[in-house]
């Protein structure tokens, strides 16, 4: 384990809309994958990698999260959460909410996401790069979502999740770092997409990159669920 890893902050505040049905009464991050909620697989996998403390931003039935996670202990971890309010603040809002209470790097994942990757060349590129933040990337060829991501020679040349070009060959694969000032001029208390910091950051050259081999597992969408328990299945 590594000592030094960051924390990591997991965005869980989404409606879960693609899901249809199953998040109705439940958060997204708690589908059933084998038997447990999903989050407990993915907070497992965090703590073999040296994380000890995660932060959760909530929004969508986060109670249920609270109640179901607790405050981490049983996954060897230190658990604190976030909740949106009455308006739900996006990606980047959520981050801007929990702010104070943020130490100066962290990780940012979703909490729809199961990354296994090694964090611990990650957070090295970031710290060598001196840079605002690190987006992790992957060689998607579109196959198991839209590539959202111009990457050439380890730079983010574009990136736009809304409006793909042929040259998008990579994808945000889900999982940054970023230091706590990256978000001091995102606005309080209103929704803002972390697309659009990302955006900013690149523009300003304070964006690095870190490709990473492995796929990604997600449960965000009816056929990623389906995959990802197929995935654990196959490691039983």
């Amino acid at each position: 384990m590594n000592p030094i890893t960051p924390p990591v902050v997991i965005l869980a505040g989404g409606l879960g809309a693609r899901l249809g049905r199953l998040t109705k009464r439940r958060p997204k991050c708690l589908v059933d994958v084998l038997g447990e909620p999903f989050a407990a697989h993915q907070l497992r996998l965090l703590r073999s990698q040296g994380v000890s403390r995660v932060f959760f931003c909530l929004g969508h039935l986060g109670e249920q999260v609270v109640e179901a996670l607790g405050d981490g202990q049983k996954f060897g971890l230190e658990i604190t959460y976030f909740f949106d309010g009455p308006l739900l603040l996006g990606t980047g809002g959520a981050i801007r909410r929990s702010y104070d209470a943020l130490p100066e790097s962290f990780f940012v994942a979703y909490g729809d996401s199961y990354l296994p990757c090694d964090l611990s060349p990650i957070h090295n590129a970031f710290a060598a790069s001196q840079q605002d933040a690190l987006m992790t990337v992957f060689a998607n060829q579109g196959r198991w979502d839209s590539s959202n991501v111009e990457f050439h020679n380890g730079k983010i040349l574009r990136y736009d999740k809304f409006q793909q070009t042929p040259r998008m060959t990579h994808i945000d694969y889900g999982l940054s770092l970023f230091n706590r000032r990256a978000f001091v001029d995102v606005p309080e208390n209103t929704p803002f997409d972390l697309a659009i910091l990302y955006q900013a950051l690149r523009d300003r050259g304070q964006l690095a990159a870190f490709e990473v081999s492995n796929r990604f597992y997600e449960v965000g969408s009816c056929l990623g669920l389906e995959e990802t328990r197929r995935y654990f299945e196959s490691r039983r």
